[in-house]
């Protein structure tokens, strides 16, 4: 048996599977702590079904406190930044288009060392141990706590990172450290932006991961636990330790894999309406497409992979002006709905007070909100349709029919058309396609890599970066035979010299569960 968690700003959903079948399901109120929201619904999951915790052999969350900590600068750590560059690079210095009150969390230390290479992989200059030791004294004496590594063309060649990261550790032995090369993709600013994110919330993914494990302890759950990334993939404790960047909109993610099972379409635009935002994105071939460009993280622009995904301030949860139906959000009541919405007894006006008087969903006290006209009840609905129409109109690349997918608790505010689309789907249990989408998910490898082709054939190079994509996805705890490559995309680079090709390979494969404990060897037990 699997669970799946997805921790909301509004809501926390959880379901259980048993094999391929969907056994339970629950959606409750997120706690301000988060955790506490957890373990309620780790309760309330294993009472619906009846079954005991020693019955789960893994647990998959879904969460946005990494997101959440960038976007309020709140719990990041004071972190160094060493770009390694001269006597080049300098034009534009680390973290120069940063948010000030951002830049100022971290504490501004960053520091230009010799390194780097070329776009070919000849060194720029050499690492200067004397220097990097100079820096790590300065960054010991300020108090960092992590240090971000960023080369140039690292992704060519990462060799000086990581000599980088070897001479720092002497001077900062307690420090966290993050590598670029790791991070992100070809793009200097970019990559370098990501790595100083990833490394200011190494702290705080240790507190997380460990408050995660702690839940699933309190409930007697020693099952292994994994955590959602933004690719559609899990990745364990440890990972999410070191790659906590590698969870943001996981959420969004979680949703349209789960739209994909619930729906059994492999392409189609997914609607994902919460209590807070809708998030639209495009599934191909069943997994979320991917930005093609920079993406925007708490007012910082980076290059990793991440779905590409449009969040629109219209929610379950969003505030309507009682005197303007086209006045809907961004502004919400979150995970106070339950208190403050009208058809709950409280005094502000939501979207899902619309929802209810319309009768396009029955939850709370209808009667609290019959003073709506129904002139005012119709013309927020529409609105709503519209721009939720519109937005996912953007998302389609081809003049080719497309269906559109509806889930999400927040789905009751479409009717059963959308504005654009000849073909809307509102699947069963569409209320919990995002923990669904976390318990279904996969295992993933990936391989991102500039290969030298020489006297090779091209299909020579495709094929081992698609041998090397499975063998990390096996390596990561898929099962073997059950992986294949969903995503290959090569781009040529004309000017590298050996004929030089930049390969992108993806592979998935379903969790391999016979070798975790304890469950399957409480069951091994049993048998004998």
């Amino acid at each position: 048996m699997r669970i799946g968690i997805d921790v909301g700003g509004t809501n926390t959903d959880a379901v259980l599977l048993d094999g391929d079948r969907l056994v339970g399901s629950v959606k409750q109120p997120t706690s301000k702590d988060v955790t506490g929201g957890v373990v309620s619904a780790l309760r309330s999951i294993l009472a619906q079904a009846g079954a005991g915790p020693g019955l789960v052999d893994a647990v998959m969350i879904g969460t946005t406190q990494f997101t959440n900590a960038v976007v309020s600068r709140r719990q990041l750590v004071p972190t160094g930044i060493v770009r390694l560059c001269l006597p080049s690079s300098t034009g534009v210095p680390p973290m120069v288009d940063w948010p000030e009150d951002l830049s100022r969390a971290l504490g501004n230390h960053a520091y230009m060392a010799h390194g780097g290479t070329e776009y070919d992989g000849r060194p720029i200059s050499r690492v200067r141990p004397d220097e990097l030791r100079a820096i790590g004294e300065r960054l010991a004496a300020d108090g960092v706590e992590a240090v971000a590594i960023s080369s140039v063309f690292s992704p060519v060649s990462h060799e000086m990172e990581l000599q980088a990261e070897e001479i720092l550790r002497e001077q900062l032995p307690g420090a966290r450290f993050s590598l670029s090369h790791r991070i992100g993709r070809i793009g200097l600013i970019e990559r370098e932006n990501a790595t100083i994110v990833n490394a200011s919330l190494l702290a705080v993914a240790e507190q997380v991961t460990a408050a995660l494990t702690d839940a699933l302890a309190v409930t007697g759950i020693t099952a292994p636990v994994y955590l959602s990334q933004n690719d559609g993939t899990l990745m364990d404790v440890m990972y999410a330790r070191n790659y906590p960047v590698a969870t943001f909109a996981s959420g969004p993610t979680n949703s349209m894999r789960g739209a994909a099972v619930l729906s059994g379409l492999r392409d189609c635009v997914v609607v994902d309406i919460g209590g807070t935002t809708s998030d639209i994105g495009m599934l191909i071939n069943s997994f979320p497409r991917q930005a093609g460009s920079e993406v925007d993280i708490g007012g910082v622009r980076t290059n990793f992979r991440m779905p590409d995904v449009i969040a629109l301030g219209i929610g379950g949860g969003s505030v309507v002006d009682a005197d303007d139906p086209t006045a809907i959000g961004p502004a919400s009541v979150g995970f106070e709905l339950t208190s403050r919405a009208r058809v709950f007894g409280g005094d502000t006006l939501t979207a899902t007070d619309v929802a209810v008087a319309a009768r396009a969903a029955d939850v709370g006290d209808r009667s609290l909100v019959k003073d709506l006209s129904p002139a005012f009840v119709r013309a927020a609905m529409d609105h709503m349709a519209v721009r939720i129409g519109q937005v996912a109109d953007l998302m389609r690349t081809s003049l080719q029919p497309t269906p559109a997918v509806l889930v999400g608790g927040g789905a009751i505010l479409v009717g059963s058309e959308l504005p654009g689309f000849d073909t809307v789907v509102r699947p069963p249990n569409a209320g919990v396609a995002n923990a669904l989408g976390a318990a279904i998910a996969q295992i993933g490898g990936e391989v991102d890599r500039i290969y030298n082709v020489g006297g090779r054939s091209r299909e020579d190079v495709l094929e081992s970066a698609r041998n090397e994509a499975v063998e990390r996805a096996v390596a990561a705890g898929a099962r073997p035979g059950s992986v294949e490559v969903v995503m290959l995309d090569e781009i040529p680079i004309s000017y590298l010299p050996g004929d030089s090709v930049r390969v992108r390979a993806k592979a998935v494969g379903d969790l391999d569960v016979t070798g975790l404990a304890p469950a399957d060897e409480r069951r091994a037990g049993e048998k004998r």
